[in-house]
């Protein structure tokens, strides 16, 4: 005989298990749908730019950046730089441009300062630094320098100053090439030979008079270096502005004129200063500077 309540238990147990199938493949179903769907703006803001009547400060227009600026970090000697940026724009978002600048000053670190005051002058360091006092004249110094950039603009918008001042401002990359004019100490040794009149010096214990003569002995040199840059350009008006900026720009060079390098042999110091005691530095300049734009009237997007 057949238990009429067992099917009856069966049966609920069947219609349990299809309708929680079906409960969840509707779920998934709902879950596709939901997921692959767009939002659609329809009205007056259908097909609408994110931004209308936006100031477009750049576009075909050139602007004029005199400007005064400082080396960074520096290890022996900053410079205290004056120079003009000129820049054109094809497009609000990108531009190319020259820079030029000049070292008006010069102005010697604390280590420097340190160096003067408290070196002591021995044997084995007798060519690197010949005189404490006279240390300040054979670090190396940037002169001028010049680069030609392209100008990348990815953001742009508003700053305020407590919420009551607002300006336009843009946030800038520059990449390009540069020229630096240097000075270093000169090579004792041109000929490649170990400076004799150092050597005089360690066997009787003076400096002697050449010695001291190769400290402030200068040469000039030009060298090639890649720039990369961040800035900020503040506007005021539509043809006047303040940016700042920050570059780097990495050369091969001997800042502080000492002998730095090993002979063949391995012996060190090798007993001359020549390029081989060069080393690259990774160099940086901030710079200020009045951005005056022309045409003085900028465009506005729709």
């Amino acid at each position: 005989m057949k238990n009429p309540h067992g099917q009856t238990h069966m049966t609920k147990n069947w219609l349990a298990l299809v309708m929680t199938l079906g409960l969840a493949a509707a779920a998934l179903g709902v879950s596709t749908t939901a997921q692959a769907q767009e939002v659609q703006i329809t009205g007056p803001l259908a097909g609408a730019p994110a931004v209308r009547h936006m100031r477009l400060y750049r576009v075909n227009r050139f602007n004029l950046v005199p400007g005064v600026g400082y080396t960074l970090q520096d290890e022996f000697a900053r410079s205290l730089f004056v120079g003009l940026e000129a820049n054109y724009h094809f497009l609000d978002w990108l531009g190319i441009g020259i820079w030029g600048g000049y070292a008006a000053g010069q102005i010697d670190t604390d280590l420097t300062t340190q160096i003067d005051a408290f070196a002591q002058v021995t044997d084995r360091n007798r060519l690197s630094v010949p005189s404490a006092a006279g240390f300040n004249q054979q670090v190396g110094r940037i002169l001028w320098g010049v680069s030609a950039h392209l100008i990348f603009i990815p953001l742009r918008g508003k700053l305020s100053l407590f919420q009551a001042v607002f300006v336009d401002t843009d946030l800038y990359v520059i990449a390009g090439v540069a020229i630096f004019g240097l000075e270093e100490r000169a090579s004792t040794a041109p000929d490649g030979v170990r400076d004799a009149s150092c050597d005089r010096a360690e066997a009787t214990g003076l400096s002697s008079a050449a010695c001291l003569a190769t400290q402030t002995a200068r040469a000039g040199r030009v060298t090639p270096a890649p720039m990369l840059g961040l800035g900020l350009s503040l506007y005021a008006n539509s043809w006047f502005g303040v940016a700042l900026e920050w570059r780097a720009f990495p050369f091969s060079w001997n800042p502080s004129g000492t002998d730095e390098a090993g002979s063949p042999r391995g012996n060190f110091p090798d007993g001359q200063i020549d390029g081989t005691d060069s080393r690259t530095t990774f160099n940086h300049m901030f710079n200020v500077g009045l951005i005056f734009n022309l045409p003085p009237d900028q465009q506005s997007s729709e």
